[in-house]
Formats: C-alpha cells, sequence, structure tokens
C-alpha cells in the first residue's frame, strides 16, 4: 500500500471531524448573538478554525480515496464538489469572523446546509443511496428474505437461487454505489466481467475461480470475503454457488436443465417450500343485491343478516338470537342462496335433517356449526358445498369416519374439530386424508413464562 492509498483509507476517519466541529460553531455562533453568551465568540473562532482544517483534509484524503474507483463516478463527483464548497464555505467563515465582518453569521448559517448534503452524499457512497429509509422497509439486503421456490427443478438458477445469495451477502459491497475492488456482483454483465484483478469466475471452473478461492479462504484472511464483520456465506451457499459456476454460471437455464451432483441434491430440495395458495374469502364474481323483502322477512324472525363488506351484496347470517330454529327459518335462507356466503349456527339445536337444506347453500364459504348435536350422518349432506373453505364442528358428535366423507371438496382448508369423538389415534389418518387442509384440534398449551405476572394465594386453613 503506497502512501496516497493510505491517506484515502484515512478518510472515514477523518470525515467526522468537520462535521462534528462545524456544527459545533455553528452552534457557537448562533447562541454568541445573543449578549450573555458574547463570550462564546472566542471558541467560536477556534472551533471554525480546527473544522476548517479537518475540513480541507477530508477533502484531500477523499479524493485520494476516489481514485480507488470503488464507488460510483457520478455519486463521487457530486460527493466531492460539495465537500469543496463546505471546505471553502467553512475557510471563509472563519475569515469572517476573526474580522468580526457583518457577514459572518450568514456564512456560517449557509454552510449548515452545505454539511448536511455533503454528508448525506457520503452516507449514500458508503451505505447506498436509500440508506436512511432502508430500515423502514421490509425488503431490505439483510432482513430480505428468499422467495418460496414452489419447484426447484422449474426454478431459474441465477435469479431464484444465486442472485438472492448474492443480494444478502455480497450487494453490501459490491453494488452500482459502492464497488469495492472495481468489482459489481449486482448484475450478470458485470459478474462476468469481473473487478480490478480481472475475471472473479471461471465459467466451467469453480476451483480456478476467483470468487470461490476468496470465500473459501479462512475468516481472518485480509482477502476472505465476505469481510469477517459482515454477514457470512452458510456452507450450502457456497456448494450452490460451486456448483452454479461449475456447470457454466448461466443466467437463463433452470435448475432441471444443469446436472446436479448426488451431494448437492438435498441442498436443491431444501430450497423447495410448498407455496400454499390461499383463496380468497368471497367469491371473485359480482352478484347482483338480494330482495330486500327475504332479507326482511329473515329478520323479522329474530336472524341477523349483514353485508360481508361494505359495498359488497355477499351476505353473511348469524342465528345468535333465535332461540329455536326451525325447518322454516333455514328454508327462508334460499331466498338469498345466490349471496349468502356465511352462516353461523353454532350454540344451537340443529338436527341432522336440516343440513339437506343446508347443503343447498352452494355459495357458502364459512359455516359454524360448532356446539350442535350434529353427526356423520348429517355430514353427508354437506357433500354438496363445493365452496366451503372453512368448517367449524368444536363441540359436535362427529367422528372420523363422518369427517372423511368431506375430504373430496375442492376448496376446503380449515376444519375445527376441537371436543368431537375424535381421539389421538385418529389424527394420522385424517391428516392423510386432508393432505392440504389445517385440521384444528385444540387443546392449545400456553406455556408459563419468567416474565408472567403469577398471583401467589396462600393455603387456605381447613374449617374446624
Amino acid at each position: 500500500m503506497n502512501i496516497p492509498e493510505l491517506i484515502g483509507h484515512l478518510h472515514p476517519t477523518l470525515v467526522h471531524l468537520p462535521i462534528g466541529i462545524l456544527l459545533l460553531a455553528s452552534l457557537f455562533q448562533l447562541l454568541a448573538l445573543k449578549p450573555k453568551y458574547a463570550a462564546l465568540h472566542a471558541a467560536t473562532s477556534i472551533a471554525l478554525f480546527l473544522g476548517m482544517i479537518s475540513a480541507i483534509l477530508s477533502c484531500i484524503s477523499g479524493y485520494l480515496l476516489s481514485l480507488s474507483g470503488d464507488y460510483d463516478e457520478e455519486l463521487v463527483d457530486t460527493h466531492k464538489w460539495f465537500a469543496i464548497a463546505t471546505a471553502s464555505i467553512s475557510l471563509i467563515a472563519y475569515l469572517f469572523n476573526r474580522w468580526e465582518n457583518e457577514y459572518a453569521k450568514w456564512v456560517i448559517l449557509l454552510m449548515i446546509p452545505l454539511i448536511i448534503i455533503t454528508g448525506h452524499l457520503g452516507g449514500s457512497l458508503t451505505h447506498g443511496s436509500d440508506y436512511l429509509t432502508k430500515g423502514f422497509s421490509k425488503d431490505t439486503v439483510t432482513e430480505k428474505e428468499i422467495k418460496p421456490i414452489a419447484d426447484v427443478q422449474e426454478a431459474n438458477v441465477y435469479a431464484d437461487i444465486i442472485q438472492p445469495i448474492f443480494e444478502t451477502k455480497c450487494y453490501g459491497c459490491h453494488n452500482k454505489s459502492k464497488k469495492k475492488g472495481k468489482l459489481r456482483l449486482d448484475e450478470p454483465a458485470f459478474i462476468l466481467k469481473g473487478g480490478k484483478d480481472g475475471e472473479v469466475i471461471k465459467r466451467g471452473n469453480a476451483e480456478e475461480s476467483d470468487m470461490m478461492k476468496r470465500l473459501l479462504l479462512p475468516r481472518n484472511e485480509e482477502d476472505h470475503m465476505p469481510p469477517k464483520e459482515k454477514p457470512q456465506l452458510k456452507d450450502n451457499e457456497i456448494a450452490l454457488i460451486h456448483w452454479w459456476i461449475a456447470t457454466g454460471a448461466t443466467f437463463d437455464k433452470k435448475t432441471k436443465d444443469l446436472e446436479q451432483p448426488e451431494k448437492l441434491r438435498p441442498v436443491l430440495l431444501a430450497l423447495q417450500k410448498e407455496v400454499k395458495k390461499v383463496l380468497p374469502d368471497l367469491p371473485q364474481t359480482p352478484v347482483e343485491q338480494a330482495d330486500e323483502k327475504a332479507i326482511q322477512k329473515l329478520r323479522d324472525s329474530g336472524i341477523i343478516v349483514f353485508p360481508v363488506a361494505r359495498n359488497s351484496n355477499y351476505l353473511k347470517v348469524n342465528f345468535v338470537t333465535v332461540d329455536s330454529i326451525t325447518r322454516n327459518d333455514i328454508a327462508l335462507l334460499l331466498s338469498i342462496k345466490k349471496q349468502l356466503v356465511w352462516l353461523n349456527l353454532g350454540q344451537k339445536k340443529i338436527p341432522d335433517s336440516l343440513l339437506g337444506l343446508i347443503a343447498q347453500l352452494t355459495n357458502l364459504t364459512r359455516l359454524q356449526l360448532d356446539n350442535t348435536p350434529i353427526t356423520d350422518k348429517g355430514l353427508v349432506s354437506l357433500q354438496s358445498l363445493v365452496n366451503l373453505q372453512y368448517l367449524n364442528l368444536v363441540g359436535t358428535n362427529v367422528t372420523p369416519q363422518g369427517v372423511i366423507q368431506l375430504k373430496n371438496l375442492p376448496k376446503l382448508q380449515a376444519i375445527y374439530l376441537y371436543k368431537t369423538f375424535i381421539s389421538s389415534p385418529d389424527w394420522p389418518m385424517l391428516k392423510n386424508s386432508f393432505p392440504k387442509v389445517t385440521l384444528d384440534t385444540g387443546n392449545y398449551y400456553v406455556p408459563i413464562l419468567e416474565t408472567d405476572t403469577t398471583i401467589v394465594m396462600p393455603p387456605q386453613k381447613k374449617k374446624q
């Protein structure tokens, strides 16, 4: 390392001095405007002198650092001129303050926004242009989650597997704004171009690729990548990059198109996650408004009828205020069967015979039958509810044999089966019958934590 390069590397240390000292000088100047703080005038002059010297030294070291070519040239150029302007204004401010020029305070005030802008541009060079806002974003480099791969064999090797690794572990130093070693890893063309030492990957030859050599160096080695203070690649990630380079470092091929060594197959399979498709809770096709007379007739019977959402013609019905449900009550629902999607009959004495009428409400997506006396005999009728997604059978008399009758419902997502005639040995069989359905068994256990408040009661004395 030569002397100019050494001085350039001192820039991150020197650059904080003018920021702090010149802002402090500005504060002293503002306070000195009041007679009781007039004594700060001398301190202002000293602070301006020190800030000016440190600003000039920062400009020199920053210029030498920029010669490395590790940063975005356009952004460096803007940062450089703002830094020179800040140093120049600090010199003028110091001289005006010494000469007690009436414009000194205005020059110092001008210096404040210049310091802020120059500092922001410097931060953008080292941390990226979004460094101020990325803490509020869910899509930051450090927090970004690799999207689930439904079928790893159909995945694009670079876009779906390799690029997310680079993005989370390499973009911090090798991006558009910061090009450490004149290397960018954020676009295919730059990856192939390499850095100041030449190519970093040799297509088809992972062992001779500089990227792999640096990844495999001991962490305390100076040339190890990523730097030891940065998040490190996992063994599986290194294996994937090695495989990608060894198979030609392509950017357009799918996993199935590349040779897959036996040792790598479990690594690839671990990337594969089942993407569970969540169906919309309401039908996507619009429906005409229900007959107002039919709705009023239901309400006159004590049945609660409401739209499921604002500006929606789809309806939900609740029998919570009805003491006893008759066949005529259920028959009234047929007049709004197109619009009815949510039905709550929980806590009511519903016989199995009424489920035959409910089975005609084929637009239902939610049906609550919890704590009703229905049995397996009634569940047979529900096989026609092809749009049903959620079914609450908590506290009913159903058995595993009855529930299995519903396994062919195409849109079913969840069945709630707590306090039924289903026991622990039955669950494996039910889960095999409903592989894509959540079977809620209840019996939740909430652990007591050390941070919980616990009330300790004294033992009660037995009455003599």
